[in-house]
């Protein structure tokens, strides 16, 4: 039977217990030892990386295989399930799909004084996909990391995921790559993989940023090699929050549950009602099913504190079945991303919905957005100063200038106002 943990919360609690039900935060311990293991491969570089393979994945693992050849993973597609490969092929068309919708441009604006200014939207040169893997394999994983580079414009895109006990990379990681055009993968997991990106190696050349999702060791790696490269997120135990009012399906909610459970005892699955019938035929339902983790049911007083419990959560997905689950969603401002609906299983975003199932978590959805193309693009601007608008915005600069005490930040403008000045008068 799945542990199952009923609450009864107040409206006074609802903040506290939606805090208090957050996993709690990776060992201190891990910090000290991913460290070291970055500072490893910085030192010892493919030594390093097959050193730590051995150890953790395949004993007779050799720095010769740390780059998978281009022919085992066009093999790895032929010989794979016909039907999982035309299920991936519908996954990466859709979340393709939806990301060029959202890939942004150029901008450009005209301002008052007479200066025109151009925002470029530029794709980083290079990006490390680290895609989980080893005990299992996570081939949707590749496809939500990858696609958006690609839609992005990146020229270089690279893969690392973990091996298995034989030395290789699961085949179904392989053949997601082969679909999507990518060649340069790297049989190397875990913090080395990530410190492989960030500072490179003999093997490996170093990316721009590294997105995609793994265990705390790698989440802690991204933590630590930010600012030397660019990242999407530090990322904790998946979650998901379902509130759920009226007439529901509780068959599906408790599915939706164990769903999320699957990830693991610290991924929280949370089903929040005002509705004590909800609560119990859920509640029914679970005692017939077996899964790992620990589901939580609360009930609260009313619909607003269901949402108001969602929003302090701010989980990485929130599923909406409830009346007037549009209108509800349209007002929800803290969630990595919303399934609305009877019909809003997160299961659908997890593989071919279209949208991005790289998402924040540990209420990283207060001030993070999923990966997309813009996880993958800079943005730069480029200034462009006419005469009439240099002269109209020198003494302003010049006057805070001197404020702040740089004198020569008010000399440099200063300069070209009185060039421009002789100019006119000549």
């Amino acid at each position: 039977m799945t542990p199952v943990r009923r609450l009864r919360v107040a409206d006074g609690e609802i903040d506290a217990v939606a805090r208090g039900l957050q996993p709690p935060p990776p060992d201190p311990a891990i910090r000290e030892q991913v460290g070291a293991i970055i500072a490893d491969v910085a030192s010892r570089g493919d030594a390093a990386l097959v050193d730590l393979v051995r150890r953790f994945d395949a004993a007779d693992f050799t720095a010769e295989r740390i780059r998978v050849d281009p022919e085992e993973i066009a093999e790895a597609r032929r010989t794979a399930d016909p039907a999982l490969v035309a299920s991936l092929e519908v996954a990466a068309a859709q979340v393709r799909a939806l990301a060029e919708h959202v890939r942004g441009s150029d901008v450009t604006a005209d301002l008052p004084l007479g200066q025109h200014i151009t925002v470029r939207s530029i794709p980083v040169a290079s990006v490390g996909a680290y895609v989980p893997g080893g005990r299992a394999a996570y081939p949707s994983s590749l496809v939500m990391a990858v696609v958006p580079a690609q839609v992005a414009g990146v020229e270089r895109i690279a893969v690392a995921s973990p091996v298995a006990g034989d030395g290789r990379v699961a085949p179904s990681i392989l053949a997601a790559a082969d679909i999507l055009g990518v060649d340069e993968v790297y049989a190397v997991g875990g913090p080395a993989a990530i410190a492989a990106f960030a500072l490179g190696t003999e093997r490996i050349a170093p990316v721009s940023v590294i997105s995609g999702p793994g265990s705390a060791w790698v989440q802690e790696a991204k933590r630590q090699v930010f600012g030397t490269v660019g990242i999407d997120s530090v990322a904790g135990p998946s979650e998901v929050v379902i509130v759920a009012a009226g007439d529901v399906d509780a068959e599906a909610v408790a599915a939706d549950l164990c769903a999320q459970a699957e990830h693991g005892p610290d991924s929280p699955a949370i089903l929040v009602t005002p509705d004590a019938a909800v609560l119990d035929a859920v509640a029914a339902d679970l005692e017939r099913r077996e899964v790992d983790g620990i589901i939580t049911l609360v009930q609260v007083d009313d619909l607003s504190g269901a949402v108001r419990f969602a929003e302090t959560f701010a989980p990485e997905h929130l599923q909406l079945d409830c009346p007037d689950a549009r209108a509800v969603a349209a007002g929800i401002r803290h969630a990595g991303a919303v399934f609305v609906g009877p019909n809003g299983g997160t299961a659908f975003g997890d593989y071919v919905a279209g949208s991005n199932h790289i998402l924040p978590t540990g209420r990283a959805a207060r001030f993070a957005s999923s990966v997309s193309p813009a996880t993958y693009r800079r943005r730069m601007s480029v200034v462009d100063l006419d005469d009439d608008a240099a002269r109209a915005l020198a003494p302003h600069v010049a006057t805070i200038a001197a404020a702040e005490g740089f004198p020569h930040h008010r000399r440099s403008v200063e300069i070209r106002a009185r060039r421009i000045e002789r100019t006119e008068r000549s």
